[in-house]
């Protein structure tokens, strides 16, 4: 099979290279093309994936191209992993939003918004592509804002766009170790969208065992999110949250640590890559370990902000390892083996969750199988639930709106829409700021 990677000079691209290094059964992928913009971190890339290769009989073939068409073309599947505008758009996201007291972050609140508007128009593009030189293709979306953009791709790929994300794999899997369970038996009633979904249940053994852990104070305090929350918030919830909602839980820290830290996350990662692309310049330099060490350092200092905080101190140790790489897998081996299981992803409603359409991509457990990934039948939301994923559908609806029409309007009305802005007239000066540095928003009119 071949494996198309969209942004294949990304850093994180070796971790799926490792994932499918260590998959030796039949059918399995064996032609991997790396396609990016970039022909320098392609071949960056590409020394760490032989190193990772060597000695290791049957691994899969690796190519790199810059043509965007020769990647798709004869794709089993498409693995979408690219970031518009860079680390350094990411870092000027970050700044613009609190430059006007509102979170910046990729993913979330304004920060997401314009990374949306820059990576929609560029994604529908990938999809339209998929759909005329590969339309057997599977499309497995990383890209991030991962649920907006796999929605915005699912309307030119149906069901045939299948988005990932390693946050509530993660979850779920510290609630399993902390309650003493097998993460890879345990059962977890998830549900909600990408970077906003709650833990509402988790099954060992066909025993919900999440009653328990929210009854031992000892017990929250001893994993990441009960750490993050504190015990009494997330007994209050009945549930156990996305890290990402800490973003909304606990806002006005979260943004006033953002605003005193030395470097913004996207500041930090733009530097810190750099560094790792440059020192490979260096045909000697041993590109391995460069990654390794590289991305050590990347996963010690996730989301530090909110730690600090919210006085949680430093990672557990088991959640240094990433995920994401692990889910890839498993899907396109569920699909193309037709091996049964079930994941968590980002997939469109077909009437899941009753507050939203068909075609809203939503977060829920998913049964795979060679026919693609059906979500699980789910019980609603609670209210206050129900009303923050509501609302963030709407703004991403009129994100996919303003990126369609180019309407400046109303990427205007999504910024000022967000639980997130406060103020219509911070949202104006947002669009504006963001116009400002993203050459890519020209669009908006």
């Amino acid at each position: 099979m071949k494996l198309t990677i969209l942004g294949g000079g990304g850093f994180r691209v070796p971790l799926v290279y490792g994932a499918l290094l260590g998959d030796r059964a039949e059918g399995r992928v064996t032609r991997v093309v790396l396609h990016d913009l970039d022909a320098g971190r392609l071949s960056a890339v590409t020394r760490v994936l032989a190193e990772q290769a060597a000695g290791v009989p049957g691994a899969p073939e690796v190519s790199v191209t810059t043509d965007l068409d020769e990647a798709l073309t004869g794709a089993d599947f498409v693995f979408s992993a690219i970031r518009v505008g860079g680390l350094e758009g990411r870092a000027q996201d970050e700044r613009v939003a609190l430059a006007e007291g509102v979170l910046g972050q990729e993913t979330v609140g304004a920060g997401g918004i314009a990374y949306g508007l820059r990576t929609v128009p560029v994604a529908v593009d990938i999809a339209r592509r998929v759909a005329r030189l590969a339309p057997d293709a599977w499309v497995i979306n990383f890209t991030n804002p991962a649920g907006l953009v796999t929605e915005a791709m699912s309307r030119h790929l149906g069901d045939r766009v299948i988005g990932i994300c390693d946050s509530p794999v993660g979850l779920g899997r510290r609630i399993a170790r902390v309650l003493g369970g097998d993460p890879n038996e345990a059962w977890i009633d998830y549900v909600g969208l990408n970077h906003l979904g709650w833990v509402r249940g988790l099954r060992i053994a066909g025993r919900d065992e999440l009653p328990r852990l929210l009854a031992d104070p000892d017990l929250l305090g001893s994993f990441e999110e009960g750490k993050l929350f504190g015990a009494d918030w997330l007994r209050s919830l009945g549930a156990v949250p996305n890290e990402y909602l800490h973003y909304y839980y606990f806002n006005r820290e979260t943004v006033r640590a953002y605003q005193r830290a030395e470097k913004t996350r996207g500041a930090f990662l733009r530097d810190q890559q750099a560094r790792f692309y440059e020192e490979l310049r260096d045909p000697e330099a041993a590109a391995l370990s460069a990654w390794d060490r590289t991305r050590a350092e990347r996963e010690a200092t996730y989301m530090a902000e909110n730690r600090e905080s919210a006085g949680a101190g430093e990672r557990d140790a088991d959640d240094l390892s990433g995920g994401y790489e692990k889910v890839a897998l498993a899907l396109m081996r569920a699909i193309a083996r037709d091996e049964r299981t079930t994941l968590i992803l980002n997939v469109r409603n077909h009437g899941t969750l009753a507050a939203l359409d068909a075609d809203a991509v939503i977060e829920v457990p998913c049964l795979v199988d060679a026919n693609g990934a059906h979500p699980v039948t789910v019980a609603p939301l609670p209210d206050h639930a129900t009303g923050l994923v509501c609302a963030v559908k709407g703004v991403e609806r009129e994100v996919l709106t303003a990126a369609e029409n180019g309407s400046r309007t109303t990427a205007v009305k999504a910024f000022a829409l967000h639980p997130l802005v406060d103020s219509v007239t911070v949202a104006r000066r947002l669009v504006e700021g963001y116009t400002a540095v993203h050459p890519g928003l020209s669009y908006l009119k």
